[in-house]
């Protein structure tokens, strides 16, 4: 029998700052620029009851580790659950098994740093973010331990809500969070745009976008939904997570393409091309830039590697066992 670390999303909690899941997730992108191998979700959808079934994997050799996501959302029970395997890269042999729900923002979150970080100008420090739930909360805590933040503008359409996450963050970031009323006011001025939404139209208008503005969009990943419009999309250096996602649910990408405003060739990069130096990342002060950030396993394999090492280290979780094929087949 093969011993395996069961670990919960509240053992997890507080296991790693923003930062230390930014630099986690940047070493996973890196080793993807230099030929990992990962590959874009794939998606099971169910009209009834009405749910979604999705995964995807990623191998990280000089991590030593390897794994994926499987999720569900949606069903009877209108919720979604996460189920995050991690094996071992030389024997096979699997390590743990992850509640993978609590760390789901923090690893997206450290995603879309990293692609600000890399794209965004230095001396950024305005950002707009529309939306206010549990994943824009993770994109402005790691944004912060990348950027030294001064202003953020909140803008999502109910005001209870945008109102009572700005208050949030605002007791928890030195940065001034406000909420504003309108998407237009949101990126007036702003360094980095982040759209953090279930949105399936447009969030804001891409020719209001000043000159040197880098977008984050992590809230689309559906051929038929797109959080950035098509002139956002034109105007941007567009770098996706991995460049066959792009093609395949990156709706902002798609739509702009079948309208004939872009063409394969807009596709820039892949971010980790980009963490690695194989490809350029922002080369002029005035050039608009998109990182469309729709999920990866490179983000979840790296930050489960870097979890289950702390978790062993601290004596945390339960172990539960697994037969190998060459037990069970028998």
């Amino acid at each position: 029998m093969t011993e395996v670390l069961f670990l919960t999303s509240e053992e997890m909690r507080g296991l790693a700052t923003p930062g230390e899941y930014v630099e986690a997730v940047r070493d996973g992108y890196r080793q993807r620029g230099h030929g990992a191998a990962a590959e874009p979700r794939t998606k099971l959808v169910n009209q009834d009851p009405a749910g979604m079934l999705t995964g995807y994997m990623a191998v990280l050799p000089e991590s030593g580790v390897m794994g994926g996501y499987q999720y569900a959302a949606g069903f009877g029970d209108g919720d979604a659950h996460f189920f995050l395997p991690l094996f071992d890269v030389d024997s096979g042999a699997p390590l743990a098994l992850l509640d993978g729900a609590s760390l789901n923002p923090f690893k997206t979150g450290a995603a879309g740093a990293v692609g600000a970080d890399e794209l965004a100008r230095p001396d950024a420090e305005v950002v707009a973010v529309f939306g206010s739930g549990p994943q824009a909360k993770g994109q402005l805590r790691a944004l912060d331990a990348v950027r030294g933040l001064a202003t953020v503008n909140v803008y999502s359409p109910t005001k209870e809500h945008r109102e009572s996450f700005a208050a949030s963050m605002n007791d928890e970031l030195d940065a001034a969070v406000a909420a504003v009323n309108s998407s237009d006011a949101a990126i007036e001025g702003a360094d980095i745009v982040v759209t953090a939404t279930d949105a399936t139209e447009p969030v804001f208008d891409g020719e209001l976008l000043e000159a040197g503005t880098h977008v984050t969009a992590m809230g689309q990943y559906d051929a038929d939904a797109r959080e950035l419009d098509t002139r956002t999309v034109e105007r941007a250096k567009y770098v996706p997570d991995l460049r066959d996602r792009a093609f395949s649910d990156a709706g902002a990408f798609l739509q702009a393409r079948e309208e004939g405003v872009v063409d394969d060739d807009h596709v820039h990069a892949e971010l980790g091309e980009v963490v690695a130096g194989t490809e350029p990342g922002r080369e002029s002060r005035e050039e608009i830039t998109v990182f469309d950030s729709g999920g990866t396993g490179i983000e979840t394999v790296a930050a489960a590697g870097m979890l289950y090492e702390r978790a062993a280290e601290q004596g945390l979780g339960e172990t539960i066992e697994f037969a190998p094929a060459s037990d069970a087949l028998r």
